[in-house]
């Protein structure tokens, strides 16, 4: 019989990402609703030592799987040994990441098992009466949000994205490490990695920002992220943009915030010419204080803004950046 809910913990070089955080926090809030335990799959070439860490967020057992195998993500490899989970511990749930990795495995690993999978995830909930998973996604272009359930398959898995979910925090909590094995399906990889080229980003990654100066169409151009530098600066902020900017090619893809970009969940948003479509609302909106500024007074994102100024971005973002630095130099004094 299956129970338990599974999350897969993604690791890159012994470093665990945010993501698996995130999601243990979640699974925990279901464990609870169905009476069941949190289990995280750490897999990896030598990761038990980060085990312990995930007692404190939320997991009950973590299951660790080392082999150099394992040591760089591998699709066929990692399909192997979660599939290995899956079939000798039978779980009532698995979520995993919609990150590159886990937008490979899960899917591979859904038509292994023969299950459904619901994408892209932006709320789970345990359904009172069935006791069934509720996967929530947006549908349709984001115009309409849809909730899936698998009602004849287990188990029920989920991917979502980074910054959907919210972590927790527990001290003082001990778990149950189980280290395991499992058989390759080829005692030979397939696809062998030669080596791994890092690119040192020196930007900071939007998700991870406490405060966010976010540009859109109404910024004009390229140029108009020139501009922005300044403010960002002053509050110590990273630039982020809506996917109209994006797509005109006035800034990179991972600045982008929104349905198709990234979830965020600053202390700050600041939506400087953004109209506030809600595939954009849909990234952005549980950010602590939304301040908009835009010319059309009847731009939706004044809607969820708790401030919205009616302007001309060209004349107020000046006077912005000179009121904080300022008021900045004035704390200073103090």
């Amino acid at each position: 019989m299956s129970k338990d809910i599974f999350v897969f913990i993604e690791q890159r070089d012994n470093h665990l990402e945010k993501v698996g955080i995130e999601l243990l926090g979640k699974a925990r809030e279901l464990a609870d609703d169905l009476g069941q335990k949190v289990v995280g799959m750490l897999i990896g070439g030598s990761v038990k030592s980060e085990a312990e860490i995930l007692f404190r967020h939320g997991a009950d057992k973590v299951i660790v799987v080392e082999d150099p195998r394992l040591k760089e993500f591998l699709s066929e490899d990692y399909a192997d040994v979660v599939y290995g989970i899956i079939e000798k511990y039978e779980p009532e749930i698995v979520l995993f990441g919609a990150t590159s990795i886990g937008r490979d495995l899960a899917p591979n690993l859904a038509a292994r098992v023969h299950t459904g999978l619901t994408a892209d995830c932006t709320k789970l909930e345990i359904d009172p009466e069935t006791k069934l998973l509720m996967m929530t996604r947006p549908a349709f272009g984001g115009n309409l949000m849809a909730t899936i359930v698998c009602e004849n398959f287990r188990p029920q898995m989920a991917t979502v994205r980074p910054g959907v979910m919210s972590s927790i925090d527990v001290e003082g909590v001990e778990g149950e490490i189980i280290e395991d094995k499992f058989e390759f399906s080829n005692p030979e990889p397939k696809v062998r990695l030669r080596e791994v080229l890092k690119v040192e980003n020196k930007k900071k990654d939007i998700t991870e920002a406490n405060v966010l100066v976010s540009g859109g169409r109404g910024l004009g151009g390229p140029e108009g992220f020139d501009r922005l530098e300044g403010l960002a600066k002053e509050l110590d902020a990273e630039i982020s943009s809506s996917r109209a900017a994006v797509d005109a090619g006035w800034i990179e893809k991972s600045q982008q915030v929104g349905q198709t970009g990234k979830t965020v969940r600053p202390e700050l948003y600041l939506a400087l010419g953004i109209s506030g479509a809600i595939q954009h609302v849909a990234g952005m909106e549980d950010s602590d204080l939304i301040i908009a500024v835009n010319k059309d007074e009847g731009a939706p994102i004044f809607d969820i803004a708790d401030l919205g100024v009616v302007g001309d971005m060209n004349a107020i973002i000046p006077k912005l950046e000179e009121l904080i630095k300022k008021e900045r130099e004035l704390n200073e004094q103090l």
